[in-house]
C-alpha cells in the first residue's frame, strides 16, 4: 500500500502537536500557575527546570524542531484551507476556522514569546537583555515587569486563549483522525470534552499570567489570605490583593 507524502506529514504534525508540544504547555502552565504561591516559589520551579539533565537536548529536540516543524507545516495547511462557513454554517466549520486562524496567529506569538523572554533579544520591552533563561533568581520578576505592560500583558492573553483553544481541538481532531472516537455518539461526547479542556487550560493560563501581576491572580482576597495563613503562599507585604 502506497503511502503519500503528505498523509505523512499531516499525520507527524498532528503528533507534534500533542507530544511533545501539548505535554509542554501543560508543564508551562502548572510552572507559571505556581507564581500565585509568591516570587521565591517560582523562581524555584524556574530553577528546577534549568537543573534538568540535558536541558539543552531536551529543548531542542523536544520543544524547537517539533515547534518549528508544528508552526511551518501548520501554516501550509491553514493556507490550503477552503472555509465553507457562508454555505454551512455549522459549529464544526466555524471550529475549523478557530483552528486555522489560532494556528497563524500562534506562529507569531509563539515566535515573539521566544525571542522575548526566553532569549531577551527584543529592544524596548522589559526583558530586553534580561531573558527569563540564566536568570531563574529573578525569573519573577521579569515576567511581572513584562506584564506590568498593559499591550503586552493583552497580547499574552490572547496568545494563552489561542493555545488553549488550539490544543483543546485539536485533541479532538487527533482523536477522529487516527480513529480512536469513532461513531456520532462518541465524537460529539470527545468534541464536548475537548471544548471543556480548552476552557480549562484558558482560564488556568489566564490566572496564571495574572499572578504575576496581581498577588493570587483573578481568586479573590480571601481565598488568598487563608492560603496565606496555611504558609501555601508567601506573605503579601503590601496587604493588597
Amino acid at each position: 500500500m502506497k503511502i503519500s507524502n503528505t498523509f505523512l506529514l499531516r499525520k507527524l504534525h498532528q503528533i507534534t502537536g500533542i507530544v511533545p508540544l501539548g505535554i509542554f504547555f501543560f508543564v508551562h502552565m502548572f510552572t507559571n500557575s505556581k507564581a500565585m504561591s509568591g516570587a521565591s516559589v517560582f523562581n524555584d520551579a524556574v530553577e528546577d527546570i534549568h537543573h534538568i539533565p540535558y536541558l539543552l537536548f531536551v529543548e531542542v529536540f523536544g520543544i524547537f524542531l517539533p515547534l518549528l516543524f508544528h508552526s511551518v507545516y501548520g501554516v501550509v495547511i491553514s493556507s490550503e484551507a477552503r472555509p465553507n462557513i457562508g454555505n454551512y454554517g455549522y459549529g464544526r466549520n466555524w471550529f475549523y476556522i478557530f483552528q486555522r486562524i489560532t494556528g497563524v496567529f500562534l506562529f507569531f506569538f509563539i515566535l515573539f514569546h521566544i525571542l522575548n523572554l526566553r532569549f531577551g533579544v527584543i529592544p524596548g520591552l522589559a526583558s530586553y537583555g534580561n531573558p527569563v533563561a540564566g536568570n531563574a533568581h529573578r525569573a519573577f520578576s521579569i515576567v511581572s515587569a513584562e506584564f506590568s505592560n498593559t499591550g503586552i500583558f493583552l497580547v499574552y492573553i490572547f496568545g494563552i486563549i489561542s493555545t488553549a483553544w488550539h490544543l483543546g481541538y485539536g485533541f479532538f481532531l487527533f482523536a477522529v483522525d487516527w480513529g480512536i472516537v469513532i461513531g456520532e455518539k462518541a465524537q460529539k461526547y470527545a468534541l464536548y470534552a475537548c471544548i471543556g479542556l480548552a476552557v480549562f487550560l484558558g482560564l488556568v493560563g489566564i490566572n496564571a499570567a495574572a499572578a504575576f501581576v496581581k498577588p493570587c491572580g483573578l481568586f479573590p482576597q480571601a481565598f488568598c489570605g487563608e492560603l496565606e495563613k496555611k504558609g501555601v503562599v508567601e506573605p503579601n507585604k503590601t496587604g493588597n490583593y
